[in-house]
This record gives structure tokens, sequence and C-alpha cells, in this order.
């Protein structure tokens, strides 16, 4: 795998999302923040989650899907439990994934990070295949954009405390970060 100068990742499922624009600096990609996802909640392996980011989600298909009417986010990629990554938005442009955050006093982290989205929940865990897949997409990110650090590597409840809360007490920091270095 590697990142090409368009900012895909070669050797991973591309998906064509429309829910990104430019950023406002692409040369300012200084953030890497951690996600979790799932749809319905606690729900795995349904097609739910690609549906919403690629903006065709039946909100009927659930009850608690009611409030994805109209509803328009990304992430840069997915990873699935088996381990699987799927991209839906080149990480030169600016996927929709932070919403109103902040992360050391500057705001509209989207602006100037990569959003990498978990298949799972706060308290799920998740597994060894996540894990690799997430290092080894973490150690090219870092290699292609040097302004992603370690001490620049959070998580959504980091930028957005109070407001969000993954990718939750059951994401293993130290065993995640530990293979970085």
């Amino acid at each position: 795998m590697y990142i090409d100068n368009a900012g895909k990742v070669q050797g991973v499922i591309q998906r064509a999302c429309t829910h990104f624009d430019e950023r406002p600096c692409a040369e300012d990609i200084s953030l890497l923040v951690i996600h979790n996802i799932s749809l319905p909640a606690g729900h795995f392996a349904t097609p739910y989650v690609d549906d919403l980011f690629m903006g065709n989600i039946d909100c009927l298909a659930h009850p608690s899907f009611s409030d994805l009417q109209g509803l328009r986010v990304s992430a840069h990629c997915f990873i699935k439990r088996t381990g699987e990554v799927i991209q839906y938005v080149p990480f030169t442009k600016r996927a929709w994934h932070a919403g109103k955050s902040d992360f050391l006093g500057r705001e509209q982290c989207n602006d100037f990070s990569i959003g990498i989205e978990l298949e799972g929940t706060d308290v799920s865990g998740y597994t060894q295949m996540q894990y690799n897949a997430l290092q080894s997409l973490t150690k090219l990110l870092m290699n292609k954009y040097p302004a992603i650090t370690k001490k620049r590597i959070v998580g959504h409840c980091d930028i957005a405390p109070g407001r969000k809360t993954d990718p939750g007490e059951s994401f293993d920091w130290q065993h995640y970060l530990a293979a970085l270095f």
C-alpha cells in the first residue's frame, strides 16, 4: 500500500463519495482523528455506513435512522471489523467528519485533519485486524504527511468534548500507538 499524489491509498477499496470539498490549504494536513461508527448502533457488517457516506441511506430502514435524513457526512477512510479499508475521500480533500471541533485552540478541524472511522462502538472493543489496518494506514499517513505526529493523533472525543465520545473507552490507545514508534 502507498498513498499517491492525489491522496488516495493504492491497494484499498475506493468509493467515490461526494460529501467533501476543498481544503483551505492542502499542505496543512497535520491531525489524525479516530472515530467509530456502526449503523444501527452496535450492529456490524451492515451496508448502512457505506450508504450514509455515499449519501443514499434509506432512513426508513431502521427507526434510529430518522435523524439521518439529509445528513451529509463522510470520513477519509472506514475500517471494517475484518480489517478491510474503504477510502471515501482523498486525503488531499476535506472530509466532513469532525463537525464543530477544536484542537489546541484551532477550530474547524476538518480543514487540517484526516478522519478514520472504525466499525465499532465506544464499548464493543475493536478487532486485532482493525488495529493492524489502522496501524498500517497511520504509518503511511505519518510518512506522507510528517506534520501528523504521535501528539497529533486524537480521538473525536478530544476535539469535540462533551459532544462526542468516540472512539470510546474500548479503544486501546497504548496498543495502537506502540506499533507506530
